[in-house]
């Protein structure tokens, strides 16, 4: 049966708390409760929460700190204060920062349950509302970036500022961090998102055949070519050209892009008739980019050509507070396609949020597919978790502070190699890489 609504009762008396909830839990309420604001901060990041009903003095983060952090947070959950040592200035201060309401108590529970359904009630208007812009969204192919950490706000603002320029973008970050997804956010919320987005991953494709995808040829330009091909230039030409891993470009290639980025023009091979085109170049790396230029392996003046704006795409650990959000929306993606209805488990969003997520949002979406799929009865536990999850003792704990980010991925992935006994398909599959990025990681770290 679906309750009314998720209330969450925040007082540190349990007899207020007691005689609040027996009162909501009679209306029809799904009700949480919380002694502390740390304690309430907890469930609204494990619970979708439609109102919070909060006490202003607590020990530690009073009731005003909390309702500061959770406007920042979550804008959308309405908050009711409730407290013994009101004041009229109090009850204005909290109405202008933006609560829904303010009561003395003991309140008038007949006034405070009228309220009390009118905040839910808007909350669920508002839900309808997202997801119905969430589904326009998806319709109209803009991928949705979910979070409200401050690294993540930034980089949507920024967004949001570069999307209709024609400078080159490039967009740096971690394996798994969902660099792709910015670049189509980018072009898909641009002035030219009806024109092409054109995706092509440098790491992906042989070397031997790079420049003819990039390119194109004529019918008989090489012995294979039995008729003419468009490169990915000319397919993104008036839209966008996405080079995933561009830091895989052989030299001799950095330097023919160079020229098509300076002259914009290109010659299929085979050819000798230059071709015009317009396009807007995002490019992607996993690499230091300054470094990989100081060992000759790139050029500096296509790092600079390809780099007028930066990016740089944070890793899941460096953004806990989202987990729940990415968990959440992979757990209900899952469930549509599988036919089913589930949530997590607080010890499991417990174990999502102190994970240290080697292979960041990738994995984390290949963990939840898993789960999803081995996950009986209605809630997501433990055991549905993959062992490197489930039981974190068994990997090194990883103190980000005093390790480089190479130290970090060298010890994530060493562990897991002993973790599956040396099998590096399996060891791959549990870190959501390719099996060639995996054995060209081990490689560099020589642990090969």
């Amino acid at each position: 049966m679906n309750s009314a609504g998720r209330i969450l009762v925040v007082d540190d008396e349990p007899n207020a708390i007691k005689v609040l909830s027996a009162i909501l839990v009679n209306d029809g309420y799904d009700v949480s409760e919380a002694t502390d604001a740390k304690s309430a901060i907890r469930a609204v990041s494990h619970k979708d929460i439609d109102l919070v009903i909060t006490d202003i003095k607590m020990p530690g983060m009073n009731g005003m700190q909390l309702f500061e952090y959770l406007n920042k947070t979550h804008p959308d959950i309405p908050i009711i204060f409730l407290t013994a040592y009101g004041t009229v200035e109090d009850a204005v201060d909290a109405l202008t920062m933006g609560s829904y309401y303010y009561f003395i108590k003991p309140p008038d529970y007949s006034k405070l349950r009228i309220i009390v359904s009118k905040a839910v009630e808007q909350r669920h208007l508002k839900k309808e509302l997202a997801s119905l812009k969430e589904k326009v969204i998806e319709k109209n192919n803009e991928p949705l970036i979910v979070g409200n950490s401050p690294d993540i706000l930034k980089m949507k603002e920024t967004i949001k500022t570069v999307k209709d320029s024609e400078s080159s973008i490039l967009i740096t970050g971690e394996t798994g961090t969902g660099k792709e997804l910015i670049a189509r956010s980018l072009h898909y919320s641009s002035s030219i998102k009806n024109n092409p987005f054109v995706a092509m991953s440098c790491a992906a494709i042989p070397r031997e055949l790079l420049e003819a995808e990039l390119f194109g040829f004529e019918k008989g330009a090489f012995t294979g070519a039995l008729s003419l091909k468009l490169g990915k230039f000319e397919a993104a030409a008036g839209g966008t050209l996405f080079l995933d891993e561009i830091a895989e470009l052989e030299i001799n290639l950095q330097v023919k892009l160079l020229r098509v980025l300076q002259e914009r023009e290109i010659e299929r091979l085979g050819s000798n008739k230059k071709i015009d085109l317009k396009f807007r170049l995002i490019s992607s790396t996993n690499r230091d980019l300054k470094k990989e230029m100081k060992a000759g392996r790139f050029r500096e003046d296509l790092f600079y050509r390809i780099n007028v704006v930066h990016i740089s795409v944070p890793p899941l650990r460096d953004r806990r507070e989202d987990i729940p959000l990415l968990a959440v929306k992979f757990i209900k993606e899952m469930c549509v396609r599988e036919n089913k209805m589930l949530t997590a488990s607080d010890e499991v969003m417990d174990i999502f949020q102190t994970y240290h997520w080697p292979g960041n949002i990738r994995q984390l979406k290949n963990v939840v597919e898993r789960a999803v799929l081995l996950a009986k009865g209605d809630k997501i536990t433990v055991k549905d978790l993959p062992i490197e999850c489930s039981r974190p003792g068994r990997l090194k704990e990883i103190n980000s502070s005093q390790m480089t980010l190479k130290e970090i991925e060298r010890d994530a992935m060493k562990n897991v190699l002993q973790q599956c006994d040396g099998n590096k398909s399996e060891a791959s599959r549990i870190l959501a890489i390719s099996r060639k990025a995996f054995y060209k990681r081990l490689r560099e770290h020589e642990l090969l």
